[in-house]
């Protein structure tokens, strides 16, 4: 492994990151609507789990799942029902007004760390990604630097977006926006929840 593996991997990470889905969704909203530092702890929240998936994937999870697919369809339907449960109290929440009081950071964070938990595809795409970018018979040390990388990258991402959405004007124009932005990302968070579902 070098730093070219490395930068390759980066670079496959953050056409990851900024594509939109419920991750980066849900980053979004709790910025716009909590604040920068709730922003920032969701981020953190989100970063952990995804690290932690590319460590499964490199502890050979990936293959757990294609060997025991009941498992694989488990973790599926269990993270499908939670996206649709956020879409449903998204939706319901959507005219109501933001409450002046920040949102924990704790609650925050395990908000992230639950959103990508929810999403047992991770694995299978980390493994995908690994497999293409890195060579085989990676070392414990290497793989360590891989998930710390991992882990690193998506923080600054995630306190990047957050520090540039937590501005006051931007925070303005999100409230008079609000019912009509948060019924798209629920209706966004659901239907990917639902494909979780039927996707075989």
């Amino acid at each position: 492994m070098n730093i070219e593996h490395l930068a390759a991997f980066n670079l496959a990470l953050l056409v990851a990151l900024i594509s939109p889905g419920p991750a980066l969704l849900y980053a979004l909203r709790t910025t716009l609507s909590s604040g920068r530092a709730a922003g920032v702890a969701t981020g953190c929240g989100l970063a952990t789990m995804a690290a932690t998936w590319t460590l499964m994937a490199l502890l050979g999870l990936d293959g757990v799942f294609r060997l025991f697919p009941w498992a694989y369809t488990v973790c599926k339907i269990l993270g499908a029902l939670y996206l649709i449960m956020v879409a449903w109290k998204t939706w319901r929440a959507a005219a109501d007004p933001i409450e002046t009081s920040a949102q924990p950071n704790a609650r925050a964070f395990l908000g992230g760390l639950l959103i990508n938990l929810a999403n047992p595809k991770a694995v299978l795409f980390a493994a995908a990604v690994l497999v293409v970018i890195f060579p085989i018979g990676l070392s414990a040390t290497q793989k360590a630097i891989i998930v710390g990388n991992h882990l690193i990258v998506e923080i600054v991402a995630y306190s990047s977006f957050a520090l540039m959405l937590s501005t006051r004007s931007v925070s303005r124009q999100y409230l008079r926006a609000k019912p009509v932005l948060d019924r798209i990302a629920a209706a966004v968070l659901g239907t990917l929840g639902m494909r979780l579902i039927l996707d075989r």
